[in-house]
C-alpha cells in the first residue's frame, strides 16, 4: 500500500479496502496472461482482431497457388496429400439402404450401384473416386465445389442425376456486395438478409485457362442456385465462408526445408570439386599427364596405380572436406513440425520407422484415426454423402426407378482402417461381441463390409456345406473356439424342391 492508499483507509475504510482489492486482481490479471503483454518478447507481433473472411480473402488466392507448387514440387506435400485423401476416403465411403420395408431398402442399394459407376459428370471414375478427387482438392486448395448436374431421361443413366467435382477456382472471389432487400454477396458466395446461402457465382470453367488455351477469353461468372452446389471446406471460425488449403500453417517451413536441403547438396558438390592443390611455379611440369582444355587451361588426369615424381620445389595438397553434422537431426524434427501442422504422424509423412515401436506407433495411429473419423463424419457425410444421397432419392423417384413417397435413407459405412496387430484387434472384436457390448452387424461393419451381405453368405456357405455333408472344425455351430465338438445337432438344410412340396 502507498501514501494515499494508507490516508483513504483511515477516512474510508470500505473504499481503501476495495482499492486494494481491485488491485490485487489486476495484478492477478497481468500475471496470469503474460501473452497479453507488451515488450521486448512480444516486439514485432502484430494481431490484428480481423474476422475470418477478411483474414481469408486477401490471402487465399496466393495460399492456394502455393499449396499446388509445394505438392507439385516437394515430396513430403505430395506424401501428405496421399496419406490424408488414402485414411480418409480410402476405398470409399460406401451407403446402405435403411426403409421400413426390407426389399425397397435392397432395390435402393441395387440401383445406387449403377448410379455411383456412372455418377461423374466426366466419366472418368466411380463414386469412390469422385470422393478421393474432392479430398485431394480439399488438403491442396481448402475447399471445392460440387455441382449436382440433373440429366435427362433420355441420357440412358439409372438415375438421371450425375456429379461436376469443380476447384475453388471457378467461384468469383472479387465480387462481393450488397444486395437489395437485405441480401448480400461475400467472396462469390452470395446470402438472403438471413445469412443463409442462397447462390454461388461460378465461372463456367476455369478462369486460369484463359491464358493457356488460345481463343478462350477471360469467363463471366454466373448464378447458380446453391441448392445445385455442395460447398465442402472445414470451419475454423464461426462465420467463416471459405477454406484455406492444409498447408497454410507449414508453408514457409517446407519452402525452408527445399532450401537447406538444396544448400547442403551445393556445399558437397563443391566440397567435392576440390581434389588436390599444386604449388610451384608455373612453367614446371605437375602431376600426371597435362592437358589444356578448349580456353587453355591445364587440367590434369589421374589414373589407379601413377606413381608422379615431382620437381624440386613442388608440393601437392590434397582437400579433405570437412563432415558437417546434424543434418539428419534438423530435417527429423522439421518434418516432426510439417507432420504436426497438417495433422499426420512423422511416420505416415516420412515412411520412417527406425524409432518406433509397437505400442508408440499404435498409440499415434489411434490418435491420428481419430481425427480422420471427426473429417469422415463431420466433414464428408454431412458436407457430401447424404445431400448426394438425398438428391439421388428424389432423382430416382423422379425417373420412377423408385416409388414415389417412399422415405429411404442412408447408413454410410468408412473404409476400415488396417489393424496394426490383426489377430489382437479381430480377438478384441471377437470379446466385445460376446460381452454384448457390440453387435455383430456392427463389427462386421467396422471391418468395412456390408453386414447383410456377408450374413447372407455365411447363411448360403452353411447351406451348401450341410447339403454336401462336409463338417469343418472352424464352423462354430459344431465346434467351440477351442476346436471341440460343442454338442449341437444342425438340422439339414432343406432343397428348393422340400420346400415346394410342403407348400
Amino acid at each position: 500500500m502507498n501514501w494515499f492508499d494508507r490516508t483513504l483507509g483511515a477516512i474510508a475504510p470500505g473504499v481503501g479496502l476495495r482499492r486494494v482489492r481491485q488491485r490485487q486482481a489486476l495484478e492477478v490479471l497481468a500475471r496470469a496472461y503474460e501473452g497479453a503483454k507488451t515488450g521486448r518478447r512480444t516486439e514485432g507481433w502484430i494481431t490484428p482482431g480481423t474476422g475470418a473472411n477478411s483474414e481469408i480473402g486477401p490471402a487465399l488466392a496466393r495460399l492456394r497457388a502455393r499449396s499446388r507448387d509445394l505438392v507439385r514440387n516437394n515430396p513430403y506435400a505430395a506424401k501428405a496429400v496421399q496419406a490424408l485423401v488414402s485414411n480418409m476416403v480410402g476405398t470409399g465411403l460406401m451407403p446402405r439402404a435403411r426403409a421400413g420395408e426390407a426389399e425397397l431398402a435392397r432395390q435402393a442399394d441395387r440401383l445406387w450401384a449403377r448410379f455411383a459407376s456412372e455418377c461423374d459428370a466426366d466419366g472418368l471414375t466411380d463414386f469412390a473416386g469422385l470422393q478421393a478427387l474432392i479430398v485431394r482438392s480439399l488438403v491442396e486448395s481448402g475447399e471445392v465445389l460440387v455441382r449436382l448436374r440433373p440429366r435427362r431421361v433420355e441420357d440412358g443413366l439409372a438415375v438421371p442425376l450425375q456429379l461436376q467435382v469443380l476447384e475453388p477456382d471457378h467461384l468469383d472471389t472479387g465480387r462481393t456486395e450488397e444486395l437489395p432487400g437485405g441480401g448480400y454477396i461475400l467472396q462469390g458466395v452470395e446470402f438472403d438478409p438471413l445469412g443463409r446461402r442462397v447462390a454461388y457465382w461460378l465461372y463456367p470453367r476455369h478462369p486460369g485457362e484463359a491464358g493457356g488455351l488460345s481463343g478462350l477469353g477471360l469467363p463471366v461468372a454466373r448464378r447458380v442456385p446453391a441448392d445445385q452446389v455442395l460447398h465442402l471446406f472445414e470451419r475454423l471460425r464461426p462465420g467463416q465462408v471459405r477454406g484455406v488449403p492444409w498447408f497454410a500453417p507449414v508453408m514457409l517451413k517446407l519452402r525452408d526445408l527445399d532450401d537447406y536441403d538444396e544448400a547442403e547438396l551445393v556445399r558437397k558438390k563443391i566440397e567435392a570439386c576440390f581434389a588436390a592443390f599444386v604449388t610451384g611455379a608455373e612453367d614446371e611440369e605437375t602431376l600426371g599427364r597435362a592437358q589444356l582444355d578448349a580456353a587453355g587451361r591445364r587440367v590434369e588426369s589421374f589414373e589407379p596405380g601413377m606413381i608422379e615424381y615431382l620437381e624440386p620445389g613442388k608440393d601437392v595438397k590434397f582437400a579433405s572436406p570437412a563432415a558437417s553434422g546434424g543434418y539428419a537431426e534438423y530435417m527429423r524434427m522439421q518434418l516432426h513440425a510439417v507432420a504436426a501442422g497438417v495433422g499426420l504422424t512423422y511416420e505416415l509423412l516420412t515412411g520412417d520407422l527406425s524409432q518406433v515401436n509397437y505400442s508408440s506407433i499404435r498409440a499415434g495411429l489411434i490418435e491420428f484415426r481419430r481425427r480422420m473419423e471427426a473429417l469422415q463424419w463431420q466433414l464428408l457425410v454431412p458436407g457430401l454423402c447424404q445431400p448426394v444421397w438425398r438428391r439421388f432419392v428424389l432423382a430416382a423417384q423422379a425417373a420412377g426407378a423408385l416409388p414415389d413417397g417412399a422415405e429411404i435413407a442412408a447408413e454410410w459405412t468408412a473404409p476400415r482402417f488396417e489393424a496394426v496387430d490383426p489377430l489382437k484387434d479381430i480377438q478384441a472384436d471377437v470379446q466385445a461381441v460376446r460381452a454384448g457390448v457390440m453387435t455383430l452387424k456392427e463389427a462386421i461393419a467396422r471391418q468395412g463390409y456390408e453386414p447383410a451381405q456377408v450374413l447372407r453368405e455365411i447363411a448360403e456357405t452353411n447351406a451348401e456345406l450341410d447339403a454336401l455333408g462336409l463338417i469343418l472344425d472352424s464352423d462354430p455351430r459344431r465346434s467351440t473356439k477351442t476346436g471341440q465338438d460343442s454338442g449341437r445337432e444342425v438340422a439339414p438344410a432343406s432343397s428348393d424342391e422340400d420346400r415346394n412340396d410342403t407348400e
